[in-house]
């Protein structure tokens, strides 16, 4: 089964445009096109697509995702270039998870910041529970 430009990006919940833009930046290598020229996207290139996403949604630059999918389509000789890929990728979104939780605890004291203050009627009767280096 195949699907075109607008189905595949329906399934993935992505605008047309984005295949496209992929398509264009030459992440799209695998895609087969019918005599007139349409993409036509099968089952195992959702998949490539699903791991496209993946790696855009996490920060890879289009250069990296262009290289692992070279690495890919050489071979099993790549293997290894392709595993120290998604390592770095891999922790470079355990450094944006931890930084996202140290942005949370941030978010979480200024709401408790507030609702206490609201509870009080005003934010300078918080001096009090104020910790140093924190701005209201």
């Amino acid at each position: 089964m195949f699907y075109t430009v607008g189905e595949a990006a329906k399934i993935l919940g992505v605008a047309p445009s984005t295949l496209r833009y992929y398509d264009k930046e030459g992440l799209l290598p695998f895609v087969e096109r019918s005599e007139s020229g349409l993409r036509m996207f099968k089952e195992s290139d959702m998949d490539w697509l699903k791991l496209i996403g993946c790696l855009k949604a996490t920060g890879m630059p289009i250069k990296g995702i262009r290289r692992f999918i070279e690495c890919a389509r050489e071979g099993d000789g790549t293997i290894g270039e392709r595993l120290k890929i998604l390592e770095a990728q891999r922790e470079s979104v355990k450094n944006q998870i931890s930084e996202l939780e140290r942005h949370l605890k941030m978010i979480d004291y200024k709401v408790w910041y507030y609702k206490t203050a609201q509870s009080l009627g005003s934010t300078s009767a918080m001096e009090s529970y104020k910790t140093q280096g924190s701005q209201d």
